[in-house]
């Protein structure tokens, strides 16, 4: 395959389709790097299900390539439900991404990761990928960085935090599963089964930090998907950690489903159908950019001239050390900004953050790595991309007002 384009996006979850696709879109010639065999990221490998809130209110806020992602599964028949609204099918998901990708011009590249990028005087030059055949390098005008993880922006030198301010400590990260053969309508409801649930901790019959029973039904008949496991003080981007983080995680999903089955009214006749292929990661490294994000940012809201999209999901911190989570909403109706200066690295010419890792708090970030958000980020970013190597200009060049119109041309919502 061709190893110099005119955009390269790391990383195929949300903030990397849409990334891809505005790039595309405004007649870049790009390619998009995925590890897995599929697109989706965070809504299938790590199975996350369903979208959070995309409203402020009544009022929708995030529109554009994520609006494109909803009508795709409604047509395929795949979206909502009597008891879950925004509940997706993740196949479908996957074969939405991809038929995306493909329509607007993007060249998709699976089972490549990340290795290592090379730099020089403030520009990424090229990356080097690992692949069943072997490394491979590819060059590109302009990078975006939509691993999640910051991948692409910490090999290439710049400067990353992690977790929490005061010590480090990252959200924790959840295994999330999937009980088949359940019957709903005999189901206690949520208040009762963590009732249930406490007194089975108390009893040592569940090892698992979380506090409560957090589930949501799927598009799937007599399949409810469970955001339940809970695993703290691991490191989303060391693998020593991971692997120890997995096999717990696995193990507390083995534990609750078979309390489930045993224990809890409509569950007599169901299995454990699927966990995710991997960890669901909440937080990892974040970019600093040109601007940190704050949570007084997002609750005040602050309006930004620089916007590039808008978000209206809570202060949502999992205590990263055990048991808790802190939820700080909005006022009823408000949404608040994220401004282009969150997703352009600071002392970088060609890179773009098009993913959850933008310039942000430990607590602003909370807010903003929901998959609706993530898909605003990476439509603003993607075409700033685009325009950065159309005109060959860093993506400090390119007058916000540009990107913002072509934003909204293709759909989005500003304010």
């Amino acid at each position: 395959m061709r190893t110099d384009y005119d955009v390269i996006v790391v990383g195929g979850g949300p903030g990397g389709i849409a990334s891809a696709v505005a790039a595309a879109r405004v007649g870049a010639d790009v390619l998009l790097i995925e590890r897995y065999g599929f697109l989706g990221g965070g809504a299938t490998a790590m199975l996350v299900n369903p979208f959070m809130t995309y409203f402020a209110g009544d009022k929708q806020i995030i529109y554009g390539i994520f609006q494109d992602m909803l009508e795709g599964l409604r047509e395929l028949n795949s979206y909502g439900g009597a008891r879950e609204e925004w509940a997706f099918d993740t196949e479908a998901f996957k074969i939405v991404a991809e038929n995306m990708c493909v329509e607007a011009g993007v060249t998709l590249m699976y089972h490549g990761f990340l290795a290592a990028a090379n730099t020089a005087e403030g520009r990424i030059t090229s990356i080097e990928v690992a692949t069943k055949d072997g490394l491979k390098t590819f060059t590109a005008k302009v990078f975006v960085d939509s691993t999640g993880d910051a991948d692409l922006s910490f090999f290439a030198g710049a400067e990353t935090e992690k977790g929490r301010e005061e010590d480090g400590l990252a959200q924790p990260m959840t295994l999330n599963f999937r009980m088949a053969g359940v019957d709903i309508e005999a189901m206690p409801s949520r208040r009762e089964m963590t009732e249930a649930y406490i007194k089975a901790k108390e009893a040592g019959r569940i090892r698992c930090p979380r506090e409560d029973i957090l589930f949501f039904f799927t598009t799937q008949p007599g399949v409810v998907h469970f955001n339940q496991t809970r695993v703290i003080k691991h490191d989303a981007v060391d693998p020593e950690s991971m692997t120890k983080a997995e096999i717990e995680a696995r193990r507390q999903a083995w534990e609750i489903s078979r309390w489930l089955i045993e224990e809890i009214p409509g569950f007599a006749n169901a299995y454990l159908q699927q966990t995710g292929a991997q960890l669901g990661v909440r937080e990892s490294r974040r970019v600093m950019g040109d601007y940190l994000l704050t949570e007084e940012d997002l609750l005040t809201p602050h309006r930004f001239d620089d916007v590039i999209a808008c978000g209206s999901y809570p202060v949502d911190i999992h205590n990263p050390s055990g048991e808790g989570t802190v939820l700080k909403h909005l006022e009823p109706g408000q949404w608040y900004d994220i401004p282009y200066r969150t997703i352009t690295p600071k002392g970088f010419d060609n890179l773009l953050v098009g993913g959850r890792s933008i310039s942000a708090t430990h607590a602003a970030h909370s807010a903003v790595r929901v998959m609706p958000i993530v898909f605003a980020i990476g439509h603003g970013a993607g075409i700033a991309a685009g325009f950065a190597a159309r005109d060959n200009k860093t993506v400090r060049e390119i007058p916000v007002e540009t990107i913002q119109a072509e934003l909204r041309k293709q759909g989005a919502f500003l304010g």
